[in-house]
């Protein structure tokens, strides 16, 4: 049988004073609790502090975690700092004015240059032909804005290289040459040079390779006809104006190229090239001994076999279905190396010195980095299907 706590009239007995005083201090030491910890949690609701103070402070410090100074170091811009200090701007000063005022040399141009060697008290800088073509003086401009009057070593209109002198009391650096043979396609290069002038000197764009062994055809005369085809890199890396003559370098901040042209058209986005250093190299070098360039002719114009169409490869060539590379004679100078040896228009060239070629820049890397002026050149081409030997006797390309 249950127990319950009941008066004798049945009625529940009444709480006691006691309980009631203990319940409610209990009460209130709970509610003090929580307010404590809720102001500890937001002092700026404390009684006497500034909230405004508050929010301030914690602005301040979000600035600062915001604001942190951070050394970001990449394998671009370590290539930068190796190379960028060889890197200077090209003026070209011609004389100007007019009846009324007096003449005076004045810049008619500005590109880019890189020095690529310092010898005694002289720095030597390669830059493009058309950057100093016209030019009464040159005016080098270094990294740190210091300008230094230079002279035209030499110049060579045909790759589109000139070599300057100057005093080297203030160069900082020399670039490293690397080695443009060993470039593959997708690897990430470097241009740096001053695009727009030198308002913008030692501006950096980054790309990567887009081709090798490119042979662009040049208008160097500005008559719309052909004239040459420039053995070139082609890039992605933006180059323009005032660009010409800088630095494409490799990751390594070596130098691969001479920055040198684009394409410029509204359909046409990111087709840059520069001259290879390993062909530039040859030029260079004798530019800065001779002051020219002068190289083995063989007194004939060229086309790839590739740009020519398969159905006149077999009516007009009359080529064996196996022969899918070559050089195709398109012409052939009158008194030349190759008329004297026997050579005609259509004959595709296959073979130097033993030496499989084909394409146009095969055959001008062996002539000229393999070949002297006098120099015995043995040739082999296929004509109307069979394949001929000649001997030729090369000659100075400037008696052509």
């Amino acid at each position: 049988m249950g127990y319950y706590n009941q008066t004798p009239n049945g009625r529940q007995p009444k709480p006691s004073r006691a309980g009631s005083f203990f319940a409610g201090v209990f009460g209130v030491m709970v509610g003090a609790l929580l307010m404590w910890g809720l102001f500890s949690q937001a002092p700026g609701l404390l009684p006497g502090t500034d909230s405004a103070d508050s929010g301030t402070q914690i602005q301040q410090q979000s600035r600062e975690q915001q604001g942190a100074s951070l050394d970001i170091t990449t394998d671009v811009t370590k290539a930068v700092d190796e190379a960028s200090d060889a890197v200077v701007g090209v003026s070209n000063l011609q004389t100007g004015g007019d009846f009324f005022s007096q003449s005076q040399e004045q810049a008619v141009g500005t590109g880019s240059g890189v020095i690529y060697k310092s010898e005694g008290d002289t720095a030597y800088v390669v830059t493009n032909y058309h950057v100093v073509e016209g030019a009464n003086s040159i005016e080098v401009t270094l990294a740190d804005g210091a300008k230094v009057e230079a002279q035209v070593v030499g110049s060579d209109i045909w790759t589109d290289l000139a070599v300057l002198e100057m005093s080297n009391d203030k160069v900082q650096d020399v670039v490293e040459l690397g080695d443009s043979d060993a470039l593959k396609r997708g690897e990430a290069v470097i241009a740096i040079g001053n695009p727009l002038g030198l308002e913008f000197s030692g501006s950096v764009t980054s790309g990567v390779v887009s081709g090798t062994d490119r042979a662009v055809p040049v208008d160097l005369d500005g008559d719309g006809t052909q004239d040459w085809q420039a053995e070139v890199l082609q890039t992605d890396a933006a180059i323009n104006p005032g660009n010409s003559g800088g630095a494409l370098v490799n990751l390594a901040g070596q130098l691969i190229g001479i920055n040198s042209m684009k394409i410029a058209t509204s359909q046409v986005e990111g087709i840059g090239f520069s001259i290879p250093i390993n062909s530039a190299l040859p030029v260079i070098n004798q530019l800065e001994a001779t002051g020219e360039m002068v190289r083995p002719a063989m007194g004939i114009t060229l086309i790839d076999l590739a740009q020519v169409p398969s159905a006149y490869r077999a009516d007009t060539l009359n080529l064996p279905e196996d022969i899918t590379s070559g050089v195709v004679v398109s012409s052939v100078v009158s008194s030349s190396a190759a008329d004297q040896a026997g050579m005609r228009q259509y004959d595709v060239i296959v073979e130097m010195d033993g030496e499989e070629i084909g394409d146009i820049i095969e055959l001008r890397k062996h002539l000229y980095n393999e070949k002297q002026i006098g120099d015995i050149l043995q040739v082999k081409a296929y004509r109307n299907g069979e394949l001929l030997e000649f001997e030729l006797e090369l000659t100075d390309n400037s008696t052509l």
